[in-house]
């Protein structure tokens, strides 16, 4: 077997797994999300490092809405200079320093119908749960999106000892192996193949979908962002300023 079907299998066991094992909690997350749109809050999306592709993946993308914030802080985000000015050294120390994630919190007015999504694999760095716990001082709900297994196999970084699992209201487990890595090679001491990104979308996606049927079965209406590469379609530039406007509305909380 070629080593890309090879991946490719694994990642379909995955999301078999991901169907059969998870749609409890992929279910009671967007229904927690739903109630909190619907209630002119804001759910917000935190990763570090890869992690926050998921925030990006779900706003702005095609299909979105507004209700999702996507809280990326580009210090622990942006890794693609991998050495020098940018690279991976300040991000991944950045990740194990006590205090950060309150100065992040800090700079936001929470309203009371919020909700906070963190992405994490291992979800053991002191960054991530110190943003969980902070936003449950906070008063906001927290869902993770995160390897079980990994973190269950993990020692925790946080002072507390907690990890992210023990601080979550809702724990949806992206099924991913420890280390994210499926493809074991003859020749490398070390896997490749990472999966995280695969599952986070797929369940970013599903959450996104879940959330949009419970949102108009209550009456609201969306306004979605949609392509905008349909060059001279005056319906999507008219539909586009809608989705800008309708986003602006729903951020008015925060900075008052």
């Amino acid at each position: 077997m070629s080593a890309s079907l090879d991946y490719f299998n694994k990642t379909i066991e995955l999301i078999n797994n991901l169907r059969d094992n998870e749609m409890i909690n992929i279910l009671k997350a967007s229904e927690l999300c739903a109630k909190s749109i619907s209630k002119k809050g804001l759910v917000f999306m935190f990763g570090a490092g890869h992690s926050r592709i998921m925030c990006e993946e779900m706003t702005p993308r095609q299909g979105c809405f507004p209700g999702f914030f996507p809280l990326v802080e580009h210090a622990v985000s942006n890794h693609s200079s991998i050495i020098g000015a940018n690279g991976l050294r300040g991000p991944m120390f950045l990740e194990k320093y006590d205090g950060y994630a309150e100065e992040i919190l800090n700079g936001f007015k929470f309203g009371k119908n919020d909700v906070m999504i963190i992405i994490s694999v291992s979800g053991i760095r002191p960054l991530i749960v110190e943003m969980a716990l902070g936003a449950k001082t906070r008063g906001l709900p927290v869902i993770s999106m995160v390897s079980r297994k990994h973190c269950e196999l993990s020692k925790p970084g946080h002072k507390s000892g907690k990890k992210l699992i023990d601080v979550s209201d809702i724990v949806i487990d992206s099924q991913c192996p420890s280390g994210d890595c499926v493809i074991d090679l003859d020749g490398l001491e070390w896997k490749t193949g990472p999966v995280s990104t695969v599952m986070g979308a797929l369940i970013t996606n599903m959450i996104r979908c879940e959330v949009a049927e419970k949102l108009i079965k209550k009456g609201i209406k969306l306004e979605l962002l949609p392509s905008h590469q349909a060059v001279g379609n005056p319906k999507v530039h008219e539909q586009l300023d809608r989705f800008y406007e309708s986003y602006r509305l729903s951020l008015s909380h925060l900075f008052q």
